[in-house]
């Protein structure tokens, strides 16, 4: 871990260090200066819907030029769509401005290679010692240029159709789409009427200050209502930038980035495209997946948590599919990030070319419950001395077995505590859960 980057780049409140204008300044000459050392270098640009985005957008791009790099302004743009447009456009590197699920008042910046990879530790280390030297621009005659990029939303929008099969046939099929008031607000729909589904849109008007705000991948109550009002077959929730998927059954059941990732598994393991027989998960991921994958002969990995760590154990092990229960689904044979949408329409095209709901592709794996618990704690808490929350820890596992687990841990992206427990037995799983989290508080 470095000074200032986390598991998934640099995040915190507006106006409070390092989520200030003048930091996004110096960090964009700083970013600029090391990718210069290779030569001319270029890069893409993308923000999600916050309002403070243009303030960044402004700042970082003054900082590349300043670097004598060229910039590229893409806009609103998913994450995973700058990723896929900084490969296209043969950029050094590309730039996304959001704070992912996080509400309005935070932002960050996440960094990707010029292959459309999550940005190596290598690079973060040479750019923060960059950082802490004096900011110096080049001289005006090699002052990077700046254009914005308009064809950008088509672009990715054409890649995105074509990674399913191009007969995939939808008509008939009535989905609800909740794009978080975040940057699928103006794609989302484009994309996926044009295979032939009744389409129905919401949060799809942003304000700078709505972003996942009540709706999208995190708070999916609002979708699942409006999938059993409309009758329609399933409904699909992206987060603020478009990189989370979970999806909603016709009975409004809320189907979590485990079920999707085993949905797509099976399918694939079925059509011997399942790359390496091998699927990659974390620590948080639900012990009934990896017995219902185990039961197809399908080898599970577990990476540590974070999307760029399930990336790292997928190419390390040769596996084309990857994710995690929050809905980061990395789909390798198609692109090089998690990608809300790519994975979505992965499953719509198992839903078209099997015949079955995806209530029904859901229920061929049983989930066992799990109960999340995230307590606000101080920065850098250290829970490895606390006797009492040690000793309970190992009573709850004994009482748990074989068929449960716990796992407490710090967030990355955030001053919390997150407490999983998981088991057969739901009461004995919210009440284990209640008090670990009682004696962290």
């Amino acid at each position: 871990m470095t000074q200032y980057f986390g598991t998934d780049g640099i995040r915190g409140e507006v106006g409070v260090n390092p989520i200030t204008a003048d930091f996004f300044l110096k960090l964009g000459w700083a970013v600029g200066s090391v990718l210069a050392e290779d030569g001319k270098a270029s890069v893409v640009i993308g923000k999600d819907t916050r309002v403070s985005g243009y303030m960044f957008e402004s700042a970082l791009e003054a900082g590349f030029l300043s670097a004598g790099v060229d910039v590229s302004l893409l806009g609103p743009m998913p994450t995973p769509a700058v990723a896929h447009l900084t490969k296209a456009y043969n950029a050094s590197a590309g730039v996304v401005i959001s704070a992912s699920h996080n509400h309005f008042e935070d932002n960050g910046v996440k960094f990707f290679s010029s292959k459309g990879f999550k940005m190596c530790d290598k690079y973060q280390h040479k750019i923060e010692k960059k950082f802490a030297e004096p900011m110096v621009s080049v001289g005006s005659s090699f002052i990077g240029k700046a254009r914005r990029r308009e064809q950008s939303l088509g672009r990715y929008i054409e890649f995105c159709k074509s990674t399913i099969d191009d007969s995939v046939n939808l008509s008939g099929i009535s989905i609800v789409i909740d794009c978080a008031n975040g940057a699928t607000y103006h794609i989302a729909e484009d994309i996926f009427s044009e295979f032939g589904a009744n389409i129905t849109i919401i949060n799809n008007s942003p304000d700078g200050f709505n972003i996942n705000l009540d709706c999208g991948a995190t708070e999916t109550t609002n979708l699942q209502h409006k999938v059993v009002e409309l009758g329609a077959d399933l409904g699909i929730a992206f987060d603020g930038d478009g990189d989370r998927l979970v999806m909603v059954d016709s009975d409004g059941v809320l189907v979590d980035g485990d079920e999707i990732v085993f949905i797509i598994a099976k399918a694939w393991k079925e059509q011997n495209r399942l790359k390496n027989n091998t699927v990659v998960g974390t620590k948080m991921s639900n012990l009934g997946m990896r017995q219902a994958l185990s039961s197809l002969d399908i080898n599970f990995i577990e990476a540590a948590i974070g999307d760029r760590f399930v990336m790292d154990e997928m190419q390390k092990n040769e596996s084309s599919l990857g994710g995690e229960g929050s809905g980061h689904i990395i789909c390798l044979e198609k692109t090089t990030s998690g990608d809300g949408i790519i994975s979505a329409l992965q499953v719509l095209e198992v839903i078209a070319k099997s015949n079955k709901t995806l209530s029904q592709l859901k229920s061929e794996m049983e989930k066992f419950p799990q109960v999340l618990i995230n307590i606000q704690t101080k920065k850098g808490l250290d829970l490895s001395t606390n006797k009492d929350l040690i000793n309970l820890q190992q009573e709850v596992e004994k009482e748990l077995g074989d068929d449960g687990r716990v796992l407490i841990r710090a967030s990355g992206t955030e001053p919390v505590v997150r407490v999983m427990v998981e088991g057969k037995d739901l009461s004995l799983v919210q009440m284990s859960a209640t008090k670990l989290a009682k004696i962290i508080s």
